[in-house]
């Protein structure tokens, strides 16, 4: 438990909440898989039931630390605002009193990411989206989801937050990888244009980058202007997902150097942790111990997700707020 006279802390969060697709089809995007008459027989008490067990899971993440819940949590794979507007008044989120940042991106699946912030804490001061335009391995344009800038007071305090989904490695890690590549170049843009502005601007970038900390991408994006905390976290034994039995670490969440300074510093970055409790693993079997998903194929299990959360405990100092 993190306790200080001098500092209150907050935890910054990501969650790839798989596939939150309400029940009604949706012409323009291909989401006919989420629909009452799909293979998957998406319905309304399924949708309930993930809503619940997402909202429980998001309200807790760093409440073992510090007591509540996140103050900022970036998710991907959310379909529309609707989702959004019944996830943030499901029961443990409810009394909370979370806004949240949304704007509809141009994936095929019409899958977005997101920003929700309590407003207690929290205020936003600016929001737009940035395109990312990645050619498929045809030549032809990769609609994916664009990155999702977030200017917000937290407090006093003032931070630029980046959220991030990138492409997939669905037809092979290697032959995909420039497409990650150029999203890390994107976010190196966004970056340079935030400190041309203010050099001195604590800067957070979160996201499923679909890599991992080690990966030429991921490398490439926090190489000179960022502190990645994940390269630590990343384990055989330990991640964010596990494909065919070996764990990555997809999700992460990455912070400017300027949050590591220690003297003088009123707003600080402490650690970065995986939220791998057992409320969120597969409880036996096979797959003991992996993220317990909502679907395998078309397959209901009833989970929570293919990812678990990460999260990252940042301190303000108290006369500063």
């Amino acid at each position: 438990m993190y306790t200080s006279k001098e500092f209150n802390y907050f935890t910054f969060a990501f969650y790839n909440l798989e596939n939150l697709f309400d029940t009604v089809n949706n012409p323009n995007t291909l989401d006919d898989d989420f629909t009452p008459k799909s293979d998957k027989e998406w319905n309304q008490e399924k949708y309930a039931n993930k809503l619940q067990k997402l909202a429980r899971v998001i309200s807790q993440i760093g409440f073992e630390e510090i007591n509540h819940p996140p103050v900022l949590i970036g998710v991907a794979e959310v379909e529309n605002k609707k989702v959004l507007e019944d996830l943030t008044n499901t029961g443990f989120l409810k009394d909370k009193d979370y806004g949240f940042v949304h704007f509809n991106s141009p994936d095929e699946r019409g899958i977005d990411t997101a920003l929700l912030y309590r407003k207690k804490y929290s205020s936003v001061l600016e929001s737009k989206t940035f395109e990312l335009l990645v050619n498929n391995t045809e030549g032809e344009r990769d609609y994916t989801r664009d990155i999702l800038y977030v200017k917000l007071h937290l407090q006093k305090q003032t931070v630029h937050l980046l959220v991030n989904h990138w492409p997939s490695r669905r037809d092979g890690a290697e032959k995909t990888s420039y497409k990650r590549e150029a999203a890390a170049r994107k976010n190196i843009e966004i970056i340079s244009a935030i400190l041309n502005e203010d050099s001195q601007a604590k800067i957070v970038v979160i996201g499923d980058f679909n890599d991992d900390p080690k990966s030429k991408s991921i490398q490439l994006l926090s190489k000179d202007l960022l502190y990645n905390p994940m390269e630590l976290l990343l384990t055989k034994y330990e991640g964010s997902l596990n494909y065919h039995g070996e764990w990555n670490l997809f999700d992460q969440i990455m912070v400017s150097t300027n949050f590591l300074q220690q003297h003088g510093n009123v707003f600080r970055f402490e650690e970065a942790k995986i939220f791998d409790k057992k409320l969120v693993q597969e409880y036996s079997g096979k797959y003991k111990g992996n993220p317990y998903r909502t679907y395998v194929g078309n397959k209901y299990l009833g989970g929570y997700s293919d990812h678990f959360p990460v999260y990252g405990i940042f301190s303000i100092k108290k006369d500063e707020q």
